[in-house]
């Protein structure tokens, strides 16, 4: 049986991309970032998961406003990656496996979700950000990706997002191969690239998040798109990706490593959960 073994929550950001692309690794400003992303790095080697299945948002890459689907599944073998407009990065594409993510669309639907199923799919900085920072290319482990509308409205609420993580839990279990599969969740923390709060950022919520992402996270399920942006600023509502990865873990998790750093516009943070067995209640 396929099982989830940990899950992971990172920002995503072009800023990201760019920074490791100019090889700004050591520079102070970017230091703190790509430093605490090596112990994640480290447990991934360990772990060795057979699957990573991630939720993103694409960012007018693959769909745009005409035909923007609420979830999206990708199920091929091979994902390409986009170009953002500036030329496709030096990486690799994407492996998938088509046959569990046909397995995992069927489970969905089954289930009462019923994502977009895409069998060709361009992945831009919504993963390829950070996926270096975590893993060296070739890539070790297929990749489903997940998309999520946080970008047109109406978008699907926090509560949404944990219980499709909880239905790709459910999906994953019923698999009869034996993966380990790890699920990332990403999304940029605090903050607004246009209006008058045009920079606006609020570390003390970022960290105040991801405590409650770790010990409470039903606390996070109540809480608005409203109240999202009101604490985060407009594009942070991207942060109800990170209930799905946290729905499909189990109710008590272990952190294994969290890293935050806020350095220009947006909130980097990072956290490693790893499974630690069903609530006592």
């Amino acid at each position: 049986m396929a099982r989830i073994i940990g899950g992971i929550g990172t920002s995503h950001a072009p800023s990201i991309a760019h920074a490791y692309d100019k090889k700004l690794q050591a520079e102070p400003l970017w230091a703190p970032l790509f430093d605490g992303y090596k112990p994640a790095k480290a447990w991934l080697e360990q772990a060795k998961p057979d699957l990573m299945i991630v939720f993103y948002n694409d960012h007018m890459n693959r769909f745009f406003f005409d035909a923007y689907p609420t979830f999206a599944l990708g199920v091929g073998d091979r994902h390409e990656l986009a170009d953002e407009g500036w030329g496709k990065r030096d990486f690799p594409p994407l492996s998938g496996d088509a046959e569990f993510g046909w397995h995992l669309a069927r489970s969905l639907v089954a289930d009462e979700f019923d994502p977009t199923i895409c069998q060709e799919i361009a992945i831009d900085h919504g993963i390829l950000s950070v996926l270096p920072l975590l893993c060296d290319a070739p890539w070790p482990a297929p990749v489903i990706p997940i998309a999520v509308n946080v970008i047109q409205h109406p978008l699907p609420s926090a509560l949404r997002l944990w219980k499709l993580g909880q239905a790709i839990r459910r999906a994953v279990e019923s698999y009869p191969r034996d993966l380990k599969v790890v699920v990332l969740g990403t999304g940029g923390m605090s903050h607004q690239l246009h209006g008058e709060r045009f920079g606006f950022m609020n570390p003390e919520w970022d960290n105040r998040f991801m405590d409650l992402l770790e010990a409470d996270p039903l606390a996070l399920t109540r809480m608005t798109h409203r109240e999202y942006m009101a604490l985060g600023g407009a594009e942070s509502v991207e942060l109800i990706m990170w209930l799905g990865m946290r729905g499909a873990l189990d109710d008590r998790v272990r952190r294994v490593h969290r890293n935050y750093h806020a350095p220009l516009i947006t909130g980097y943070g990072l956290v490693v959960l790893e499974n630690a067995g069903p609530s006592a209640a």
